[in-house]
């Protein structure tokens, strides 16, 4: 059984990258549906041969956690990046989308008050913005273009007498509360790398801001133009999405920065 300590923990022994553990379990109060899954089962990406994709998720056991950074979207918060999404890549780093129209969603706001997750679309009104206004089509988006792609949040691994749309509201709730864990914009400022007009930044000086933050890892960090925009954390997940554990790793994908000259501008909206 791997160890791990609530909130984050490391894991000794991996002989090839280091990881933290979140534990969605311990963190999702809210979540009222839950997995049979054994807590000791194997983490994704570690096995080609998966037995029960409603533990083990398979193909896509390789998650990133993208967070963007918008200067121009009103009403973004000027002290935090904001939400994209939770994606489950397949594990050689190629994806699939749209895995079942016929569970897309297009009321999430509806669906997650209805079923007692209002303080996750209250803070998902705050921190997970769409760059023309539409919040709420960016979510349908996520939900139908990624998140049932999820083989853990197929309705045949929740529980008898699971509320219809309660894998969607579980995915909504995880991903708020992973993001939650990982203040991508402190660990930047400790470091004394804070948006600013004039100044430039080195990819060596971020990169080392986010390991010491995180704890040691190095996610994929973005850049458009030069500018700085975006961030992906990555993980493995053992267990369901519904209460398994998130597994840190070291980003697989090189960072698209230059190695110097970034910018890092101040939101206006």
């Amino acid at each position: 059984m791997l160890p791990y300590f609530p909130l984050i923990a490391q894991i000794f022994g991996a002989p090839t990258f280091t990881t933290n553990t979140v534990d969605p379990s311990y963190l999702f109060s809210a979540n009222t549906i839950s997995s049979s899954c054994p807590a000791d089962g194997p983490v994704s990406c570690s096995t080609s041969s998966v037995e029960n994709t409603c533990c083990t998720e398979s193909p896509g056991g390789l998650l990133l956690q993208t967070q963007f950074w918008d200067t121009e979207v009103r009403g973004s918060p000027a002290d935090s990046w904001t939400i994209h999404g939770l994606w489950p890549d397949n594990c050689d780093g190629t994806y699939i989308e749209n895995c079942d129209p016929s569970r897309a969603h297009y009321n999430i706001p509806e669906l997650l008050a209805q079923q007692g997750a209002g303080d996750t679309l209250d803070y998902m009104k705050q921190f997970w913005l769409n760059a023309d206004g539409s919040n709420e089509h960016l979510w349908n988006h996520e939900w139908s273009t990624h998140g049932t792609c999820y083989s853990t949040l197929q309705p045949s691994c929740l529980s008898e007498g699971s509320p219809e749309g309660a894998e969607a509201v579980a995915y909504f709730q995880n991903i708020v509360q992973l993001f939650q864990t990982l203040p991508t914009y402190t660990w930047l400022a400790n470091a004394g790398i804070t948006p600013d007009r004039r100044r430039e930044y080195t990819l060596d000086e971020i990169i080392s801001a986010l390991q010491q933050g995180s704890g040691g890892f190095t996610p994929a960090v973005g850049c458009s133009h030069g500018k700085l925009d975006a961030i992906s954390w990555y993980y493995n997940l053992q267990g369901s999405l519904l209460d398994g554990k998130f597994v840190q790793i070291n980003s697989p994908k090189e960072s698209t920065c230059p190695h110097r000259g970034i910018r890092y501008l101040p939101k206006e909206g």
